[in-house]
């Protein structure tokens, strides 16, 4: 089983920035690709970034590509978002996944099968 902790989620006015840490546990972290989704009220979760098993890798999403930086680090099995120059229309409470499949990255929020619990993100006017 894999456990997903997210965190660093938080309010900020528009133009700030947040810095989000997901740790995982329970299976070989580094065969896996990990991706961040987010999911605003009344809204269906939609793909943000992913970034492939050995992180060379990245996808980003039209709406955060330039403003939002995706990395991990093997060693502490942890995977990062920072997001910079954040929107009102950012906000969301934002998950982390991991990938089923080893060594394959995708967009596709149905080959995530590990998700965490989430953090919300709240960007002020």
């Amino acid at each position: 089983q894999v456990q997903l902790v997210e965190s660093g989620g938080g309010l900020v006015p528009a133009g700030g920035s947040l810095r989000l840490s997901c740790a995982a546990s329970g299976r070989t972290f580094s065969s896996y690709a990990m991706g961040w989704f987010r999911q605003a009220p009344g809204k269906e979760r939609e793909f943000v970034t992913a970034i492939s098993w050995h992180g060379h890798t990245i996808y980003y999403a039209g709406a955060v590509k330039g403003r939002f930086t995706v990395s991990r680090d093997n060693a502490q099995n942890t995977v990062y978002l920072q997001m910079n120059s954040l929107k009102p229309e950012d906000t969301a409470v934002y998950y982390c996944a991991a990938h089923s499949v080893p060594f394959v990255t995708t967009t596709r929020r149905s080959e995530y099968n590990y998700w965490g619990q989430g953090t919300q993100v709240t960007v002020s006017s």
